[in-house]
C-alpha cells in the first residue's frame, strides 16, 4: 500500500548436495509503466552460505522514506536480485519483481435508491496514507459531464476525512461518478461509482 514500508522476501534454495556460497546484489528503482527506470532507491549486497539442500530467506525492506518522493504517478517499483554462485564459472541468476503500490481507497457512499429529479446526497471519504501531513488537498468530482473542484483542509498523517456532496439527477439510467484526489505529496488518486437512477 502506498505510504507504507514495503517488505519483500528473497528465497534462495540450494537444490544440490554441495555447499554453495551465493553473492546477492539487490537493487530497487522507481519505474514508469513502460518499465523505464526513474530513480534507484535501494542498493545492497550480501553473501549467503547454503548447505546441502538448504534454503534461506533474505528479508528486504524498502521504507516509505526511500521511495516516497521518487515515485511517479504510475506508483511502480522494480526490485531485482542478481544471484551469483561463487566458484561456479560465473553462474548467475536474475530475479525480478515489479510492485504496483495500491492507492488509498476513496470510498463513495450512495443512498440505496436514487430517483430522477430528486436531490440526493453522497458521502465521499478520502485519506492521507502517508506518515507525514499533506497540504493543498483538492477533490475533483466529475458527474453528468460537469466538474466540481473542492479545496480541502490539510490532512494529518494517516488521517481520513469526508465530505457530503449533493446533486439532482436529470435523467434515468446509469450515471458515472468519478472522484480524483490530489495534494502536494501525491496526485490523481481515483475513485469511481456507477449510480443507477430510477424513474420518479
Amino acid at each position: 500500500v502506498f505510504g507504507k514500508d514495503i517488505t519483500l522476501i528473497l528465497i534462495l534454495n540450494n537444490l544440490s548436495f554441495d555447499r554453495k556460497t551465493v553473492k546477492v546484489d539487490m537493487s530497487a528503482s522507481t519505474i514508469l509503466y513502460t518499465r523505464r527506470a526513474v530513480t534507484e532507491i535501494l542498493k545492497a549486497t550480501t553473501s549467503v552460505d547454503l548447505g546441502s539442500k538448504q534454503g534461506k530467506h533474505i528479508r528486504i525492506k524498502i521504507p516509505y522514506s526511500y521511495y516516497g518522493k521518487y515515485l511517479t504517478t504510475d506508483k511502480r517499483i522494480q526490485v531485482t536480485a542478481l544471484c551469483e554462485v561463487m566458484h561456479m564459472h560465473g553462474l548467475k541468476l536474475l530475479v525480478e519483481k515489479t510492485i504496483i503500490l495500491e492507492d488509498t481507497n476513496i470510498i463513495i457512499k450512495i443512498p440505496r435508491r436514487v430517483v430522477v429529479n430528486k436531490a440526493v446526497t453522497l458521502e465521499i471519504s478520502y485519506a492521507n496514507p502517508l506518515p507525514e501531513p499533506v497540504n493543498r488537498c483538492v477533490l475533483l468530482v466529475t458527474l453528468m459531464n460537469q466538474q466540481v473542484k473542492i479545496h480541502l483542509a490539510r490532512l494529518a498523517p494517516r488521517e481520513r476525512s469526508k465530505i457530503h456532496f449533493e446533486f439532482t439527477p436529470r435523467r434515468t439510467g446509469p450515471l458515472q461518478l468519478q472522484v480524483d484526489f490530489s495534494c502536494d505529496k501525491f496526485s490523481h488518486v481515483k475513485g469511481f461509482v456507477t449510480i443507477a437512477v430510477a424513474p420518479a
